[in-house]
């Protein structure tokens, strides 16, 4: 991978020197610079680093009427040596551009995201906490930028990556209800794409399930709601009768999750059995009926490994002892050794800076 140097222009007015590293939540927090460029006449061009402000778009941009917009989720982290390394940036990478072709926006090149993330964190890993459960959030995203309002795709486009430090996504296990009606994604749709419409439309639907006393639901299949899809906005993962099962992502409307993908690697070498396929409510209510369900939880870069105290589907609720739990806290701490540099990364993982 060649390394580009992209031009950068020191913020005047730094937040760094007096912010406070305890007051820091997860998507509120932002650092001193960003990275931008601009796509036209089918290159990128105007590439720099500059300081973290708000910009103009025009008020008939695509973007804003017709949802050309995708984005990624990364983390960096830093170990108690000061170490700084980002986990998995070249699989965001690859994700980034099938969201970027199913969405008819064009693909970001190598050095652009890759050197580009390196270089703006490299002058921002001041703002990296290294107090347990926080890291370095990295937004990279693509916006359609023509003014138009024609159903088209656009010809120009905006692709950025912003920083902010993070805490910890839930700070408490989730309850989560089993959606029955509402869909988050079709065969042949833009399930597997980081696209925004994807995040828009599931707002109505936790709401209603918020109003219940839930947290988040669990998608099911559009077609009959008969099969688990996703949690919220993270992947998911059953234990059954000692196997761990999570939903196949083969028809499309599965994000293939970089952290779903690390949790299979992880389980399978610490000796779990682990089946990618198509997961039954019913199923599932069978295996808690009959003492073999013992534990589910989500997996995504924002929350890691998030447990799960309560699933319900309609009246049936199933309760699980967070306490008892035993695979999700073994895999939540393997993946933070590994990106903490506490134990071997025999993977190869972790891009250091």
């Amino acid at each position: 991978m060649s390394t580009q140097k992209i031009p950068v222009t020191l913020n005047p007015n730094p937040k760094l020197p007096t912010f406070d590293m305890n007051a820091i939540a997860f998507g509120k927090n932002f650092t001193d610079h960003m990275l931008v460029a601009d796509y036209e006449n089918g290159e990128w061009k105007n590439v720099e680093i500059k300081p973290y402000a708000p910009f103009e778009i025009d008020p008939s941009c695509a973007t804003l009427h017709y949802g050309q917009t995708i984005f990624e989720g990364i983390k960096a982290y830093k170990n108690e040596k000061g170490e700084v390394a980002i986990f998995r940036p070249d699989q965001n990478f690859i994700r980034f551009n099938t969201s970027a072709k199913r969405m008819q926006m064009p693909t970001v090149p190598e050095w652009l995201f890759m050197d580009g993330m390196k270089q703006l964190i490299e002058l921002e890993k001041g703002w990296i906490p290294n107090m347990p459960e926080c890291s370095l959030y990295i937004r990279p995203f693509m916006i359609a930028s023509d003014p138009f309002l024609g159903v088209r795709p656009s010809s120009t486009y905006k692709f950025m990556i912003i920083l902010g430090p993070s805490g910890a996504y839930f700070s408490a296990p989730m309850k989560i209800l089993i959606e029955q009606q509402y869909t988050r994604a079709t065969p042949g749709g833009v399930g597997f794409a980081k696209n925004g419409g994807n995040y828009g439309a599931s707002l109505y639907p936790v709401s209603l399930a918020q109003a219940k006393g839930y947290d988040q639901v669990l998608w099911t299949d559009a077609i009959e709601h008969k099969y688990v899809e996703e949690v919220g906005m993270m992947n998911v993962m059953f234990v059954i009768d000692g196997k761990v099962i999570t939903p196949s992502v083969e028809k499309g409307t599965v994000l293939k999750g970089v952290t779903r993908n690390s949790a299979i690697t992880l389980l399978r070498d610490m000796g779990y059995e682990v089946e990618e396929r198509y997961l039954s409510v019913a199923e599932i209510v069978d295996a808690h009926k009959k003492g073999l369900f013992t534990e589910v939880f989500g997996v995504g870069t924002a929350a890691v490994v998030s447990y799960i105290s309560r699933l319900a589907h309609a009246e049936y609720v199933m309760d699980f002892d967070v306490d008892a739990l035993k695979v999700a806290p073994a895999l939540k701490k393997q993946l933070n050794d590994i990106r903490m540099g506490n134990i071997v990364d025999k993977h190869g993982w972790l891009l250091h800076i």
